[in-house]
């Protein structure tokens, strides 16, 4: 009994933590007359693409945002670690996106993982692509 006691509260105490985890997220943009902006969430789960379009700015995502292009292309400055890893397929379409760097990952595949902290990235010129 006590034991169920125990598992309850430990439950109640993670969803609590789900909850209440907050991700400060910097968005950075190259293109001209854009300044950054600051988002706050505690969206786990969520992709950057996802957070970044509810948040009312554009990243191209031509395949609907299922890993088979590279138009949703951003940099990772900070918090990597906060994250979904870095895949062999999303790696090869990274290859083929436009000024590829070291710190370049698609926005579809980077979902918030459980935790909190402080994400910077930078949006490429997305005046570079025809459409969506």
């Amino acid at each position: 009994m006590y034991l169920d006691f125990l598992l309850c509260c430990n439950q109640i105490l993670l969803q609590h933590y789900e909850r209440n985890s907050m991700y400060t997220i910097k968005v950075n943009f190259e293109q001209k007359g854009l300044p950054p902006i600051i988002v706050e969430t505690n969206a786990i789960g969520d992709s950057l693409l996802e957070i970044v379009l509810d948040n009312g700015h554009e990243l191209h995502h031509n395949c609907g945002a299922v890993c088979a292009c590279s138009t949703c292309h951003l940099y990772v400055e900070k918090g990597d670690e906060y994250l979904a890893e870095l895949t062999d397929k999303e790696e090869d379409f990274i290859d083929r996106a436009v000024i590829p760097k070291i710190n370049s990952r698609l926005g579809c595949q980077c979902v918030l993982q459980k935790g909190e902290g402080v994400i910077e990235i930078t949006l490429p010129d997305q005046t570079q692509f025809n459409g969506e």
